[in-house]
């Protein structure tokens, strides 16, 4: 079928990397090799820093020009047969989407649409309300997370709502898997405020509690904050961080093959595709048991969880690790198969065909 895509909070082709951006481009390949075709409907942000009146105003005024510019072209053309939203939320609504599949009869979807009452503050209610009735019209919501899907069910129970867990392209992955490098431990993260810096802050501690280990740490990721994150961990010992800075898509898979640990406390993920990615190169993950972590991350199979917070419980945790070759293989082994067979971009394709198919059946039978 011909899928009109939209991701409001970030277009495929943003310059700055990010894991949105990233879904948005799996997602886009997932559907394009499964014999779709997808045109990205339009390229206007609607993300929302603050929630003011007058932000929102010029939202809204932006996403009606844009709903007058597409009916225009699907008027001279044709309309696709389903449009299809990435991760509306209450800072990035999809405010062209609906209109448009009700003014041309056609199906409308969402992945990774997201809810959450507490949000209903400071303004936000205005675009938490188009989130929901986004969500209540949908022919199909579908949720990576059990989170996502708790809080969509409680807002319109009767939603339609369908799993599609967090997935990669396991492409580069397979039939390769890390050589043991204990030792090397990874990890990719933006240098940013908020989470990922309290990530960042998290892993320096644990790592100055375990100085004892012979460990050396690659660190892939560059942002704002890299001067406050490499004093984080001015104190190590030299030699001990590697700093690898941005690097481009295509040379991660070699350099996550070439590691042995991946560790990243994950301060408020959504799920990290990261983990995946290290799971899938054969690396157990330390992670805090926290947010969608434990959706890629199967505590003591393909690797170890700790309690939110417990600075002490993670250094444990590469310790244990570091230490026990027994248990770091037989976690890399299953990280491995795990993602290579249950979380790959086809077991992805058919879940997204099979419900898309449905929901134009649905609609043709008006239904």
């Amino acid at each position: 079928m011909n899928i009109a895509f939209y991701p409001p909070l970030k277009p495929p082709d943003h310059p700055v990397p990010s894991g949105d951006r990233q879904m948005a481009r799996l997602l886009i390949k997932t559907l394009a090799a499964a014999g779709h075709g997808v045109d990205i409907a339009s390229s206007l942000r609607s993300f929302l820093p603050d929630p003011t009146m007058s932000a929102v105003s010029e939202l809204q005024a932006a996403a009606q020009a844009e709903v007058d510019r597409i009916s225009q072209v699907w008027t001279r053309s044709a309309a696709p047969d389903c449009w299809l939203t990435y991760h509306p939320y209450y800072k990035a609504p999809d405010l062209i989407g609906p209109a448009l599949a009700e003014k041309f009869s056609i199906p409308y979807a969402t992945i990774e649409a997201s809810y959450s009452r507490r949000r209903n503050v400071d303004g936000w209610s205005i675009t938490q309300a188009r989130v929901a009735e986004a969500v209540k019209m949908a022919s199909v919501n579908f949720c990576f997370t059990r989170r996502d899907r708790d809080g969509l069910a409680a807002m319109e129970p009767a939603a339609s709502l369908t799993s599609l867990p967090p997935f990669i392209d396991t492409t580069p992955y397979v039939g390769k898997a890390s050589p043991d490098n204990p030792g090397r431990l990874m990890t990719i993260a933006m240098m940013r405020k908020g989470d990922k810096f309290d990530s960042y802050r998290m892993l320096a501690e644990a790592l100055q509690m375990i100085p004892d280990l012979p460990w050396r740490l690659s660190i892939i990721g560059d942002g704002s904050l890299r001067q406050a994150v490499g004093d984080l961990f001015a104190a190590m010992p030299g030699g001990r961080i590697e700093w690898l800075g941005e690097v481009q898509p295509n040379h991660i898979p070699a350099l996550l093959v070439g590691g042995g640990i991946y560790v990243w406390p994950g301060f408020g993920e959504a799920y990290g595709l990261a983990y995946l990615e290290a799971e899938a190169a054969g690396l157990p993950v330390i992670a805090q048991d926290i947010a969608g972590v434990p959706e890629v991350v199967s505590n003591g199979v393909t690797g170890l969880l700790t309690p939110a917070g417990d600075t002490a419980a993670f250094a444990t945790a590469i310790r244990t690790l570091l230490t026990d070759e027994e248990r770091r293989k037989s976690m890399a082994a299953a990280a491995h198969r795990f993602v290579c067979n249950e979380r790959s971009m086809q077991q992805a394709g058919l879940i997204l065909n099979s419900e898309l198919e449905r929901s134009m059946h649905r609609k043709q039978h008006g239904r």
